[in-house]
């Protein structure tokens, strides 16, 4: 079985995973775009033991929204998301964007879309471009 490495933005949180996942979810739920600020969460799911810390365990903070089961892990230095144990300890999560290869699983689903972004449908349609416009 093959192995996916993955850190936060700073690279003082590093792991390593089996690149075995059994769902990979985009989450639009409006809790999911506050934790990342973005349109949706890009999130894999894998089994709790599925995760080796490389370096900076440590410098891993939690937070679980109150009264729902939502939870980010990330970095304290650099605020990127990590991977974390769900709430029931059934899964690992970890964050798509924080793994620095492509799974070997694409996105499954998106789940909660009555709840995206008003602006997400454009966005997907907007002008693209390899790097700033000038």
């Amino acid at each position: 079985m093959s192995k996916i490495l993955g850190s936060c933005l700073c690279g003082k949180v590093s792991f390593e995973s089996n690149n075995s996942f059994e769902q990979f979810h985009l989450c639009h739920c409006t809790q999911c775009q506050k934790t990342t600020g973005s349109a949706h969460a890009s999130n894999l799911f894998t089994n709790p033991e599925n995760i080796k810390w490389l370096s900076g365990a440590e410098l891993v903070k939690r937070f679980d929204v109150p009264g729902r089961a939502i939870s980010k892990a990330f970095c304290i230095e650099c605020g990127c998301g990590v991977p974390y144990h769900s709430g029931s300890g059934k899964a690992l999560v970890i964050p798509a964007g924080c793994l620095d290869s492509q799974p070997e699983i694409e996105p499954q689903e998106n789940i909660f879309f009555s709840e995206k972004a008003k602006w997400y449908d454009k966005a997907i349609y907007a002008k693209k471009f390899e790097k700033f416009p000038e």
